[in-house]
């Protein structure tokens, strides 16, 4: 497990101390967004680290997608029994902070029974700890799809099957579970497909605006009007193509549309979160948590300011 340095230690409190004269300010706004970020941007922050740090830059929410690299919740020290989940939530209670997502690696495309199982058995105990975290929902994923149009139709089966046991299993519960706009499933018209074929109280998804943009190019615009009433959360950040390779960027700096989908979202009513998606773990090379985390908030606020 990674170790906070001294020099990571001074300039995040610099940063908490700093941030409190900078929290976003929405006063002149009717509507009122609601931002989390995910921990996969702050990979190596502990539990008193991140929530600090969100209480301090105007958040709301945080959505778990590991905890200092463990990336099964239900292993991580913070929330494996009992007594460290009370602890937990007393910690999150007293900063005003709620859990918004819990952030799976349960993927839903695969074949293979074995690994099959074990993927279903991961969605199904986030769903368990979700519930005790009074968490609303629960990521899960698609990834490689086939190119061929008979063996895509059996991976979208397998999506959609996978997704409606899931669902049952947070029957009664008010847990859903969310598939995100994510590697191969990010075309409108196959999300659209796959999520009217679910129609279950307990499911939804998630919109990635960026996953989907970059690869497809469709109009944020459609693909909200199209997939309206299944957002039940959204994954906010932008990018740009750097040669052929995309580069994750600040949020006023990338090619992505992402204000057009973030003003349809508002112009549609949408009562979730915006949780920020930077994603550090995955390409250390990136910015910094301490900067691109105190960021987002303040460009939402400007944003909104001026538009609204």
């Amino acid at each position: 497990m990674a170790t906070t340095t001294r020099r990571q230690f001074l300039q995040t409190s610099a940063l908490l101390c700093a941030g409190t004269a900078f929290l976003p300010s929405f006063a002149f706004s009717k509507y009122q967004p609601k931002l989390s970020f995910s921990t996969l941007g702050c990979p190596d922050w502990s539990l008193k680290q991140f929530t600090d740090f969100a209480a301090a830059n105007g958040y709301k929410g945080i959505e778990l997608r590991g905890i200092q690299r463990e990336m099964d919740l239900t292993k991580a020290k913070d929330l494996s029994t009992p007594e460290a989940r009370k602890e937990t939530m007393k910690i999150m209670e007293d900063k005003g902070l709620l859990f918004v997502d819990l952030g799976s690696s349960a993927t839903m495309h695969i074949t293979e029974p074995t690994e099959r199982q074990k993927n279903m058995d991961e969605g199904k105990r986030f769903i368990d700890l979700a519930q005790q975290l009074n968490c609303p929902n629960v990521r899960v994923f698609p990834n490689n799809l086939p190119k061929e149009n008979a063996q895509k139709a059996a991976a979208f089966e397998l999506i959609i099957n996978g997704i409606l046991q899931l669902a049952d299993h947070a029957k009664g519960s008010k847990v859903n579970v969310l598939v995100e706009s994510h590697g191969d499933l990010v075309h409108i018209n196959d999300l659209e497909y796959v999520m009217k074929a679910i129609q279950h109280p307990n499911a939804g998804m998630i919109w990635d605006v960026c996953n989907m943009y970059e690869i497809t190019k469709e109009d944020p615009i459609d693909a909200y009007h199209k997939l309206k009433p299944y957002i039940k959360h959204t994954h906010i950040k932008n990018a740009k193509l750097v040669g052929d390779k995309i580069q994750y960027v600040l949020l006023n700096q990338g090619d992505v549309p992402i204000f057009k989908a973030i003003d349809a979202l508002v112009e549609g009513n949408y009562q979730g979160y915006f949780s920020f998606e930077w994603e550090k773990l995955w390409h250390p090379e990136i910015g910094e948590p301490e900067i691109t985390l105190a960021d987002y908030p303040k460009a939402m606020s400007a944003h909104f300011e001026k538009r609204y």
